[in-house]
């Protein structure tokens, strides 16, 4: 498996749970969340590694680029006037 480069994980902030949720299609198997986008970052270096390996990712030794992209989701409320 030749994973693209570099890789896309999307992660958008969970407001009922209070946590950024990141995923990403060329990633098999990547779900993750964390309290901050610095924590979630940290997280990803770690997991993407090693579930490119254990999906039989080609190049073990190269250090893998990626780039999370972020949304919020947020509500405007509308007030009677």
């Amino acid at each position: 498996m030749k994973a693209p480069i570099p890789l896309v994980v999307s992660a958008f902030w969970d407001g009922e749970a209070q946590v950024w949720v990141a995923t990403s299609d060329d990633v098999p198997g990547l779900a993750t969340e964390a309290d901050s986008v610095e924590a979630l970052v940290a997280k990803l270096k770690v997991m993407i590694p090693d579930l490119l390996d254990a999906n039989g990712y080609e190049n073990a030794d190269e250090d893998v680029p990626f780039t999370v992209k972020t949304e919020v989701r947020a509500v405007a409320p509308r007030h009677a006037a």
